[in-house]
């Protein structure tokens, strides 16, 4: 969901999810429930820490909550420890827990009438089975125990049976008669019926258990004997009845409890309170920290930084500097980032019309912090003018650029303004989108410096008009157009398309003329002859630079569209060019491969040199194999 082709969609779907979470009209769980998935992106999808304490646990947390909590350690089931009921018995003879492992403690302990783990509804009990009852035919179900088979009583080829087993047996069965089947214990031992140790002393003084371990049944304190119905045999001394290492207790780190950050109107105010003691104590440290110690949330930076700016757009020039050097100082140390300032600022936009009731030239001053942004390289020129294009707070940008050249330079920003690329047309609004238009706007906001050749349109045509002498024109343009402009792909769409504006004004001196008829020889002459005036002014600039001689021929190809492709124009100035030497081969079939998109007619115009570029890549051939030869 963190994709960056899919970041912005979702920040949109996150960003309406905050607008619900703080809606007071919707019942508190919704609120909760969208602020809870909020949180979660914020925190990288990690999930609460209450949600990980208090989730799912497995089997053995619980065996070990349980040796902490209540001194009873759950032993692991073990292959053969199974609570099937069905699978036991002396007609089924299989390998059973060996009670010398277990030894005497598990005789005292491991028959008690509900020793199951717990007590109370839902707690499975140790002799639990769907079908136990009292209502049984089999002779194990019903109290009374079948004659035992040698292999019932042999464990691992070890024998059980001892002399004193049957006065025992005798005693314990006329006990059975008056107890439930359920209490009825069978003569072999199942590790279902290891009991749990009650007693947390008990496990932990392990050196008094074997003086507990019973060598006979009448050693056992009669409390502690549950009635039965058999008495296990007994073989050798029995083992220890505990391991006397039980698995490590795994402690729970304690539980910390993060205090909850503070509510919005306290991060207002004390954002508001931070911006008081800076402007006035103009200390940026002290500042910094007060911030750092908020500890405010991400999704609250935005508005902490449209406090800062509106805390001090009602205060002079040199405290609006102070702010903004605080917002700059703050990206400097990581606490907030250029996207939070942008959001920052289109939230004071947002605010404009409540704002210029107090402070008419707020717009001004809004200039004055985005221009100290760019400067600082908070923001680039490019996320700028992206909310604001179309005309959008218009004229807002322009100020900004204004503000950046008082705070800078001109040729700095022109520069920076031409390495954005900003389409300055779309800064300004629907009905303004023309060069005309826009070149009145921005000689009015005194930004024309930004476009440079645009204003060399219309002077350089005037230039020619005046005196087409190819001495004065390139006078006129060393004196007025800066050398570095000289090899730049604007200036020579410009120098190109006043030459042939000039040209089709004086061959069509009558505007009534048809433009789509053929024109006479005498036309064609004059055509020719005004190229040759002022093929040593295009030689110049164009003479051994391609990619010029390239934006020379889309000139042309725009220059011809706009008058519709009148018959043979692009053709007759294609074979103009070649002969007099202004363009090279190579130039035109670099245009002919070209595919870019930026000007209109490129195929009307293939259409219409086709041909020609094709015998010239054939003659480019033929004269290559000759030098070969």
């Amino acid at each position: 969901m963190n994709l960056s082709f899919i970041s912005s969609l979702m920040d949109q779907y996150f960003g309406r999810m905050k607008s619900l979470m703080n809606n007071k009209d919707l019942p508190a769980r919704i609120r909760f429930l969208v602020q809870d998935s909020v949180e979660l992106r914020e925190n990288n999808w990690v999930a609460r820490k209450a949600f990980i304490d208090n989730g799912p646990k497995t089997i053995n947390q619980i065996r070990q909550e349980a040796v902490k909590d209540l001194g009873v350690f759950i032993p692991p089931m073990a292959q053969g420890m199974r609570t099937d009921f069905f699978l036991e018995g002396p007609f089924m003879p299989r390998l059973k827990l060996d009670r010398e492992t277990l030894g005497g403690l598990a005789d005292m302990f491991g028959q008690m009438p509900g020793s199951g783990i717990g007590t109370g509804p839902g707690v499975i009990q140790d002799r639990y089975s769907p079908t136990m009852g009292r209502h049984r035919t089999n002779p194990l179900f019903n109290g009374h125990t079948a004659p035992a088979t040698q292999s019932q009583f042999e464990m691992g080829g070890k024998p059980f049976i001892k002399s004193n087993q049957v006065t025992v047996n005798q005693q314990q069965q006329a006990q059975s008669k008056d107890m439930a089947p359920r209490f009825i214990k069978k003569g072999s031992l199942n590790a279902d019926e290891i009991s749990l140790r009650p007693a947390q002393s008990f496990l932990l003084n392990t050196n008094q258990v074997p003086k507990l371990q019973p060598q006979i049944p009448t050693m056992i304190p009669p409390s502690a004997q549950p009635p039965r119905t058999q008495t296990p045999p007994l073989g050798q001394p029995p083992l220890l009845g505990l391991k006397t290492n039980p698995p490590p207790i795994q402690e729970k780190p304690p539980k910390t409890t993060k205090k909850p950050p503070p509510a919005k109107e306290e991060l207002l105010k004390m954002t508001e309170t931070i911006v008081t003691d800076y402007l006035n104590s103009k200390n940026i440290d002290e500042a910094v920290n007060s911030v750092r110690e908020m500890k405010a949330p991400k999704h609250f930076l935005p508005e902490m930084l449209s406090k800062i700016v509106i805390c001090s757009l009602d205060c002079p020039d040199e405290d609006k500097e102070h702010a903004s050097t605080l917002i700059h100082t703050l990206r400097t140390e990581g606490l907030v980032t250029g996207e939070s300032f942008m959001r920052a600022f289109l939230s004071v936009l947002d605010q404009c019309p409540k704002i210029e009731v107090d402070i008419p030239l707020v717009k001004s001053y809004l200039a004055q912090f985005a221009a100290r942004a760019i400067i600082a390289e908070l923001v680039s020129m490019d996320e700028l003018a992206h909310p604001l294009e179309n005309g959008t707070h218009f004229p807002l940008f322009l100020l900004c650029l204004q503000q950046t050249a008082k705070l800078k330079d001109r040729e700095w920003l022109t520069d920076l303004f031409q390495q954005s690329k900003v389409n300055m047309q779309k800064m300004l609004p629907e009905i303004d989108q023309n060069k005309d238009r826009m070149l009145e706007i921005l000689e009015g906001k005194g930004l024309s410096f930004l476009f440079p050749l645009m204003k060399l349109e219309k002077e350089l045509l005037k230039q020619i008009k005046a005196d087409p002498s190819p001495q004065c024109i390139y006078k006129w343009i060393k004196d007025n157009i800066s050398p570095k402009l000289h090899t730049d792909k604007g200036f020579v769409n410009i120098l190109m398309t006043s030459f042939l504006q000039y040209i089709a004004q004086e061959i069509n001196a009558s505007e009534e003329e048809d433009q789509l008829s053929a024109p006479t020889k005498e036309q064609l002459d004059q055509e020719k002859q005004l190229l040759l005036v002022f093929k040593p002014v295009m030689q110049k600039f164009l003479h051994d630079h391609q990619d010029l001689q390239v934006g020379a021929l889309y000139a042309l190809q725009v220059h011809c569209n706009a008058k519709t492709f009148p018959k043979g124009m692009l053709l007759r100035y294609f074979v103009h060019f070649y002969d007099m030497e202004i363009i090279e081969e190579e130039a035109f079939l670099a245009w002919k491969e070209d595919i870019t998109q930026e000007f209109p007619g490129k195929g009307k115009a293939l259409f219409q040199v086709n041909q020609w570029l094709t015998w010239l890549e054939t003659a480019e051939e033929e004269e290559s194999e000759e030098e070969a030869d």
